[in-house]
């Protein structure tokens, strides 16, 4: 079995926790880093755990094995799956001011049998979790990252040997370059120029073309682009959160989508007002719809693209994080059922208010769930002046 050298899993870790957390600058001298982490990435976990310690930083570590999810879901009743303990929560939001998650999934499908209703119901417990994250985040008082742990079930089903896949994450994260973190900040600095110059553009509304894509997408009012800040790595995508209310038209997905234990392939979805009015899926379109059911999920709450010419990303890796930053031969957008990020409104986050939010058409939900299509395509701008500007084009940002 292919096990990343010492000194690829060393790289990772100080990309994570001197770079990729406090928005590109690292942890401070006694910060709190909560670190989660799937059992199998125990190596890397290891590795980040003594990085904080070198940092002067206070480790609080979780590990979460897989299986004990499945059993809960088989065992489970609606009440215990409803659990949520309020107090131990709000402590944990209260005491950290890092997050960092490793993800390393064993089997992508280890939950296929369970019926989606039954982890729909557990994820609705946590949304008040997710609410104080988002609220101390706000507040600039919170940062996260995650990042891939390559296993041998993921690799197997985007068809790569494990040490094939691994070649993919360290290409994709520039672990093997001398200073790892010296590339991504240069990196970050081009994706920055290019989020200057859409945030200087008038923009009223976005025009995706591509196959069986026709989609307008509203930016609305007091919107900024934003990217390359180390929230994941690798991370080069350029998104925003536009306005729900605003989209019309209908889009095509065609990287298959792992969501709830399960596959969902060549996702089809129609846009009336910003709501979903129809979804199809050649696999799965009764999950698909079952998850568009959630409140909320049924209007999009971002929408991104990534250039190629940062990306490394080549091949398809059976996991969100890798296939929503693709590059290729056309680089990707996605969509996000689901809720919206409050850094992409332009003005003091944390004088905002629900009704606020509301007000800008900012969507709130349990559910966000990142689609992607990698199709050639073609994003228009249409100024607030009625006048036209091609931004994006067979992959490539050409503003």
């Amino acid at each position: 079995m292919y096990t990343p050298s010492q000194k690829i899993l060393e790289n990772y870790a100080e990309v994570m926790v001197d770079f990729a957390l406090g928005k590109g600058k690292g942890i401070k001298e006694k910060e709190v880093v909560y670190l989660q982490y799937d059992s199998e990435a125990l190596p890397l976990a290891l590795v980040v755990y003594k990085r904080i310690l070198e940092k002067g930083g206070h480790p609080m570590v979780r590990g979460i094995e897989e299986s004990f999810q499945k059993i809960l879901f088989e065992t489970a009743t609606d009440d215990q799956l409803k659990f949520f303990p309020k107090r131990y929560n709000k402590a944990l939001v209260n005491t950290i001011d890092h997050r960092i998650y490793l993800i390393a999934s064993i089997d992508p499908f280890l939950l296929k049998d369970i019926d989606p209703k039954k982890i729909i119901t557990a994820n609705k417990s946590k949304q008040l979790l997710k609410k104080w994250f988002f609220e101390k985040e706000d507040r600039g008082k919170l940062t996260w990252t995650l990042c891939l742990y390559g296993t041998e079930g993921v690799a197997k089903e985007a068809g790569l040997t494990l040490e094939e896949f691994w070649r993919e994450i360290i290409n994709a994260c520039y672990l093997d370059e001398i200073d790892p973190i010296k590339k991504w900040q240069a990196v970050f600095s081009e994706i920055k120029k290019i989020k200057a110059k859409l945030n200087s553009l008038p923009i009223d509304k976005l025009h995706l073309k591509s196959k069986n894509t026709d989609l307008y997408i509203s930016l609305g009012e007091k919107r900024q682009w934003r990217g390359g800040d180390g929230c994941n790595i690798p991370s080069f995508e350029i998104f925003t959160s536009p306005d729900w209310r605003g989209v019309t038209g209908h889009i095509f997905f065609d990287f298959p989508l792992y969501r709830y234990g399960n596959i969902i392939k060549n996702i089809y979805l129609e846009f009336k007002d910003g709501v979903i009015v129809k979804a199809r899926a050649d696999k799965n379109e009764k999950l698909l719809k079952e998850m568009i059911k959630q409140k909320n999920a049924n209007k999009i709450g971002e929408f991104s693209l990534t250039d190629k010419r940062f990306s490394k990303i080549s091949r398809f890796m059976a996991n969100t994080l890798y296939d929503e930053n693709f590059g290729g031969q056309y680089g990707n957008s996605h969509l996000a059922v689901g809720s919206s990020y409050h850094d992409c409104y332009i003005g003091e986050v944390k004088m905002m208010r629900k009704k606020d939010w509301e007000r800008l058409g900012f969507n709130e939900s349990v559910e966000h769930c990142d689609i992607i299509n990698t199709n050639s395509k073609t994003v228009e701008a249409v100024m607030k002046d009625v006048s036209k500007k091609i931004i994006y084009q067979d992959g490539i940002f050409v503003i």
